[in-house]
């Protein structure tokens, strides 16, 4: 997925969930649109570089839109994350259609927000829907991840996920009547080599996902590349797979 031309600044604060200032790098400082409802623990860092994309809809109210940060890490580099969590379908999508998930490649259709129904549940919606003469039909569900622990491993969710382990749920039923069912984890911070389950925020989430994982769901991580052009981001993609550790928890 190709940016438009962004613009650096510094953090000030986000707020009210959809707002953050930042002072850009020629001194003004603006309100730009937070695209993320999450918690953004580990990712919300006052005083951090961060990008913003400029609205090209004289109507919109808010002239800026932040994209990505860019967050200190332990050895000394820097490790940029995508804030926006609408992006991780647009990657995900992008990787599936040119066959960059190995594991997910060869489907000749792709549909996006597919209809699934369990037994005489309401219908539920998961991201996307891949379906081959030969192959069959895959279900794939894709969560963002960009929270990294103290202790250096990325986990999920950064909060209580209900929507999440709904989710879950319904990848498993599928699982369990013959198709196949993924959870890709999009793991939008370069920092992150690894994934696990966040017990430590969703205990909860954390034992359904374990429960999905022995009825038959796969668990895949992917981790996106910030590519950058004169040090400015030109573009994200989805990149090579990490590991997920099902049992790993949070220490003391």
């Amino acid at each position: 997925m190709d940016y438009p031309g962004l613009v650096p600044g510094t953090l000030l604060r986000r707020y009210k969930r959809f707002l953050a200032d930042v002072c850009l790098d020629d001194g003004r400082e603006v309100v730009a649109h937070c695209p993320n409802t999450g918690s953004m623990r580990a990712v919300n860092l006052p005083g951090c570089r961060v990008w913003l994309a400029p609205s090209v809809n004289p109507a919109r109210k808010l002239a800026w839109t932040w994209e990505l940060i860019d967050l200190p890490q332990p050895d000394g580099r820097l490790a940029t994350a995508s804030v926006h969590t609408g992006r991780a379908n647009r990657v995900v999508e992008e990787a599936l259609r040119e066959g960059w998930v190995p594991g997910l490649a060869g489907y000749a259709e792709l549909r996006r927000e597919a209809k699934v129904v369990i037994g005489k549940e309401k219908a539920s919606r998961l991201d996307f829907r891949l379906d081959d003469p030969e192959r069959g039909t895959a279900f794939v569900e894709v969560k963002q991840v960009t929270l990294k622990e103290g202790d250096g491993h990325g986990y999920f969710p950064d909060a209580v996920s209900e929507r999440g382990r709904r989710h879950l749920e319904v990848l498993a039923a599928l699982a369990e009547r013959g198709e196949r069912a993924v959870l890709l984890f999009c793991v939008a911070h370069e920092g992150i080599d690894d994934v696990a389950p966040a017990a430590h925020l969703d205990s909860t989430y954390a034992a359904t996902l374990r429960a999905a994982a022995v009825r038959g769901v796969e668990v895949m991580a992917h981790r996106c590349e910030v590519e950058r052009r004169g040090g400015v981001p030109v573009a994200i993609r989805l990149g090579r797979a990490l590991p997920v550790d099902l049992e790993r928890r949070l220490g003391p």
